[in-house]
Order: structure tokens, then sequence, then C-alpha cells
């Protein structure tokens, strides 16, 4: 008859802890199941533990991409590729699960999907070999909205989206998450435009908080943050200000952003791949952008890292550890930007207590990686070893 696993003593050259901004040297982790028991620097591993030494490394806590989308696959074409698979459900969720592993294999051991097919990403969450996944299911949208080939578009009322609403929590939706405005992914509709009147957006919030779930806007428009802000919503994503001819100048909304604690997520990071190029309108409004996130952190935002992966192919879902580095070198300095992709970023998955910190309590969620990522936040993307609710990943 097996007994029960030895507890893990990991064994590393320095820490992360996901809040302080230094390092912990030679830091002990005590890892009992799927929980850390302990964290001690300079101390001997107890001899009934098995030990995992990982000279040179830093353990940081595992790694939150607060925006992806495990069901576009990251290739030439995401939503045609999509509507290919679309009729088999197997095969949405073999690739989905691919994706996941990819996020996993990078130290990424929580995602948020903003955004799936069908509510296919239920079918993954609590499974052993994935990572963590904190679930919206199809975007709340217009008919012909942005995303809808994702399967949730409504009538834009207030009676549709309240229904809307209840079906995600009556499937077990971790998150809403509302097109606020149009996007760039979905031909006829514009960033700058928003999709709901006020009441109807206001309807969903309502709705959404009624039955105990938070709601995620996406927004780029400055009609849409603010008509977002207006109903209540509890996080932000992309917030770029996006006008028809440029960026829009925020002026007072920025501080309104920072009081009322909305968490606000940045979309950032790509890969590097031959031949591709942000679009004409992306370069040219980007400058303005970085101005307007700069004045958000300025004025005490909670700012979160994300990707949006999946979207192209220039985002594979293993993209975070660029979205850090890039957070870190405009905006967040390294230690903001670790905190964003941990301790700040599972606050705002509602995870808290257990994820984004390596502490007594929290989950045995770790990643190691060679070098230092509060002097080269790059030192991400070398991974060495990742540990997920205590069960080691291969990372080869």
């Amino acid at each position: 008859m097996t007994g029960r696993p030895a507890p893990l003593a990991v064994r590393a050259a320095a820490l992360f802890d996901g809040v302080t901004g230094t390092l912990r040297p030679d830091p002990l982790v005590m890892v009992d199941g799927a929980t850390i028991t302990a964290v001690d620097s300079g101390a001997a591993p107890p001899p009934y533990a098995r030990v995992v030494e990982l000279p040179g490394a830093t353990l940081l806590p595992g790694l939150i991409d607060t925006h992806l989308h495990l069901a576009l696959d990251a290739g030439a074409d995401p939503v045609a590729a999509l509507a290919a698979r679309d009729g088999d459900d197997d095969a949405v969720v073999a690739a989905m699960t691919g994706a996941a592993r990819t996020a996993l294999r990078a130290g990424i051991t929580t995602v948020r999907d903003l955004g799936d097919l069908r509510h296919l990403s239920l079918r993954l969450r609590g499974r052993d070999d994935l990572p963590t996944i904190v679930a919206a299911g199809p975007p709340v949208t217009t008919p012909a909205g942005h995303c809808h080939f994702l399967g949730g578009g409504v009538e834009p009322s207030p009676d549709a989206v309240r229904a809307a609403v209840a079906d995600r929590a009556a499937r077990g939706a971790d998150v809403v998450k509302v097109m606020a405005s149009g996007g760039r992914l979905t031909p006829g509709t514009r960033q700058e435009v928003s999709q709901f009147p006020p009441d109807v957006l206001r309807a969903a919030v309502d709705e959404a908080h009624r039955l105990g779930l938070p709601v995620v806007a996406h927004a780029h428009g400055t009609a849409a943050i603010r008509e977002s802000l207006d109903a209540g919503v509890d996080g932000l994503e992309h917030v770029t200000f996006w006008s028809a001819d440029g960026v829009d100048e925020p002026g007072e909304l920025l501080g309104r952003i920072a009081r009322s604690g909305v968490a606000v997520g940045i979309t950032v990071g790509n890969v590097p791949v031959p031949g591709a190029a942000p679009s004409a309108a992306v370069r040219a409004r980007t400058p303005g952008i970085v101005a307007n996130f700069r004045g958000l952190h300025a004025a005490g935002a909670r700012m979160l890292v994300g990707t949006d992966a999946g979207i192209e192919n220039t985002k594979p879902h293993d993209v975070l550890p660029f979205a850090v580095a890039l957070a870190a070198d405009v905006l967040l300095g390294p230690a903001g930007a670790l905190r964003a992709v941990t301790s700040v970023a599972a606050t705002a998955c509602g995870l808290g207590s257990r994820k984004g910190r390596v502490a007594a309590g929290f989950d045995a969620d770790l990643v190691a990686v060679d070098g230092d990522p509060l002097a080269d936040p790059a030192a991400l993307r070398t991974v060495r070893w990742v540990l997920a609710r205590g069960r080691e990943v291969a990372v080869g």
C-alpha cells in the first residue's frame, strides 16, 4: 500500500514572494500536497522531505495571466481556425488543452479566460494537468458585436443581458465579460464605439452582482470606459482611450478610475515573429496609449498585466514573460510588473487568499527561473522548474 508522498523542500538562490520589492536569499519552501506549509531562509531541509535543489535560480509564485483566450490558437488567423473547428467541440477542447499546457510549461499556473466558445473552458477547469482556470465563458456582446462568433451575442436590452448573465451564473462561470466597445478582431465593429446603452450595461452589472459574480468590461473608447465605470464594473480591460483619429486625453477620468479601485488590465506583450508588425493604426496611437497608462499608474490605479494571448501569431499562450518585461520597462518597474502578474493579479481574479504569493497556507504554485527577474525581467523566459498545486510540471 502506497503511503502519502513525502513533503517537498524546495531550495533556490533567491525568492520573490509576490509582495515585497526585494529578493529573499537562500530560501527554503516547504510544500505538503497542494499547499505551501512554511517559508524560511538559510534553513536545512528536514530529513523526511524530498529535496528539490535549484542552485542559481529565483523562485516566484506561479504567474497569472489575467486575460487570454484558450479557444483562439495564436495562428495566422485564429478566428478562421476556430470557425473550422466549430461544430466539433472535442477538437476545440483539444486545442484549448494544448494552449493551456503551453501556458503551464512557461510557469503560468493560473489563467483567466475572458472569452471562450460556448463555455468550453468549463470542461477544462479543475484538471490537475492544466493551470487553474478562471472562466468567463463567451463574452456578452451584441448580435453582430465584437467577438459575436464566440456565441455570446444578445439583443441590447436590459432583459436580454440579465438573462445572459443569469445563464453564465447557472453554468458556473467565475466572472462575466461584457464587450462595452468594439474591437479590432471583429470586422464591422469599432474600438471607439460603445456597444450597449448605459442602462443596458448597468443592468448586466447589477444582475451579475446580485448573483455574486464580478464583471470585467472590454472598453477601448472613452465613452465605453466612462459608461462601464458608471455601471459599476469590477475590471476594465484595454483602457486605451481609442478615438477615431487617435487617442483621447482622458482628463479627470484617470483619477476617477484610480479612486474607484477598479482593476485596470493592460494587454501587452508580443513574441518576435518575422514579418509581423503592429498595424499603422496601433503604431500611431501607441505613444498616447502609453502616456495614458502612465497617467493611470501615477494616479494610483490598480494595474494588471495581461496579454490577450491567442488573438494573433505574436501572442502565443506563453507570451506573458514578454508582457512583464515590457510593463517593467515602460510603466511599473520590475517589482511592480511582477506583482501585477502574481499577488495583484490573484486578488483581481478573486484568488488573493490562496494564490499569487509564496507564503504558508497558499497554493503550492511555484516557478523557478534562471537569474534575477528584478534585475532583468527577461529572466522569466528561462524557466527551470514549475510546480502547480503541488504537482511538478515537465518544462522541457
